[in-house]
């Protein structure tokens, strides 16, 4: 089975503002986030951002209605 990675980003100009706001949210959650491959993050620590940076999203969402 063939993996196909679907992570791109629609607006190519975007890619360095996502960079940094996955960086903050990291830096939030004490999650040492280096520039370009992270791939010995544990699934913990890896999680822990991601979620960090929906909870920042959803309460921007939030400020806006």
């Amino acid at each position: 089975m063939s993996s196909k990675n679907n992570n791109q980003i629609n607006v190519p100009e975007a890619r360095a503002a996502m960079d940094k706001f996955k960086m903050e949210a990291a830096s939030e959650v004490g999650v040492n986030l280096k520039e370009g491959y992270n791939g010995d993050l544990t699934s913990r620590e890896a999680g822990s951002v991601g979620g960090q940076m929906v909870k920042k999203m959803i309460e921007s969402y939030e400020k806006s209605l």
